[in-house]
């Protein structure tokens, strides 16, 4: 075999394997959401909002504050080839103050059949007061393009 026959069936290899490796989806998370195992350093009823924020800190751009509670906001999104972004999972975590600003429930929801569920509760009484806002967080999935929170140069 010649040279040039070895370097097209090199090149040939080398575009078979960029194209199949464009194929495979690759996966990213946008904003944070403090994971169950984490919580565990929050005590209902015990720690205020500067143990939250020295666990934790302050929701960011993803995430919202209110008077009455503090709002983690995580996205994955799957990226697979030339097709847009899906979303393939959200989840909100709800941290909620009293009036004296200590932890009064904590809880996780995400969306099922385009449902808002609650995945977990530690709660000391039976509902959040934010739950409309949570659901208008669920509510607009993929009603947005990811690609404005990624940075562009």
């Amino acid at each position: 075999m010649d040279r040039a026959g070895h370097g097209r069936r090199l090149a040939l290899a080398l575009v078979a394997a960029a194209a199949i490796g464009a194929c495979s989806p690759t996966f990213r998370t946008h904003g944070y959401a403090p994971s169950d195992s984490e919580l565990t350093q929050i005590e209902v009823g015990r720690d205020d909002r500067a143990a939250v924020e020295a666990a934790f800190g302050r929701p960011g751009a993803a995430g919202l504050l209110t008077d009455g509670a503090w709002y983690y906001v995580q996205s994955r999104y799957r990226h697979a080839g030339a097709r847009a972004p899906e979303e393939i999972d959200r989840q909100v975590l709800a941290i909620s103050f009293d009036r004296r600003g200590r932890v009064a429930n904590i809880e996780r929801f995400g969306l099922q059949d385009g449902r808002v569920v609650a995945l977990s509760r530690r709660v000391t009484d039976s509902n959040i007061r934010g739950v409309g806002l949570i659901r208008q967080l669920l509510g607009n999935l993929g009603r947005f393009d990811p690609g404005q929170f990624l940075n562009r140069s």
